[in-house]
């Protein structure tokens, strides 16, 4: 996979759906097809008789190509907790091969792919693989969400470490407010553009809907297009 970025956070509930979905709709507004893709969720409601998990539907929403719920989720687990628990609970595989050969499949088909992670950057899926196997499998350059709150410089430099270490790029990172209330933002921002060394996307306010076609207008795409091919 050479086309498309892997999307990861600072920490789980920072608003990394919201981004790849805001990213989705920008990139299918340059005319490109685009498939964002939650290979592995946790976390299901029962809604009209289906059995849903809101990120992968708000993908789904997201992207260009009519694809399915299990297209753009090929392993959606039903218990909302860490992945490789709610397999153990539900007793579930999460297969290495399996999960790779279904997200390569779909992305093949698209000119852009945004490929979501779960939680943070080092969350185990099973006993020997976890999200950072799985970017270094897919070898996406990387966009980091930063959740704006107390903590974030050090999450954000230590997550930008240990993806680098293994090898990957840090094409962008985008600044995401989940505190509204965080002092001294603008001295915050500064040191996380300067100890990231990476393009910022964009400052992305407390937003009250943070539906895709919202989200994409506080991102910036261009800092992106030297990643995908001509």
């Amino acid at each position: 996979m050479r086309k498309g970025f892997f999307i990861t956070g600072t920490d789980t509930e920072i608003g990394k759906t919201a981004v790849t979905a805001g990213l989705a709709h920008a990139f299918a507004q340059t005319g490109r097809r685009v498939a964002a893709l939650k290979p592995i969720s946790a976390g299901q409601d029962f809604i009209e008789g289906h059995w849903l998990n809101d990120d992968v539907e708000r993908l789904r929403a997201a992207g260009n190509m009519g694809l399915t719920s299990a297209e753009v989720g090929a392993l959606q687990l039903r218990t909302a907790c860490a992945p490789h628990i709610a397999a153990r609970i539900e007793n579930e595989a999460i297969a290495r091969e399996p999960v790779l050969h279904a997200l390569r499949s779909v992305a093949f088909r698209a000119d852009v792919a945004l490929v979501e992670g779960v939680g943070g950057f080092r969350v185990p899926l099973n006993d020997d693989w976890d999200t950072a196997d799985l970017a270094a499998d897919l070898g996406l350059p990387v966009i980091l969400v930063v959740g704006l709150r107390l903590g974030c410089i050090n999450h954000a430099l230590l997550t930008a470490e240990v993806l680098r270490a293994r090898g990957l790029t840090l094409a962008a990172w985008v600044a995401n407010t989940v505190d509204e209330h965080m002092p001294h933002v603008a001295d915050n921002l500064q040191a996380l553009q300067r100890g990231l060394a990476a393009p910022c996307l964009g400052h992305v306010p407390r937003l009250a809907h943070a539906d895709h076609a919202t989200m994409a207008r506080h991102l910036s795409l261009e800092p992106l297009l030297e990643h995908l091919p001509a």
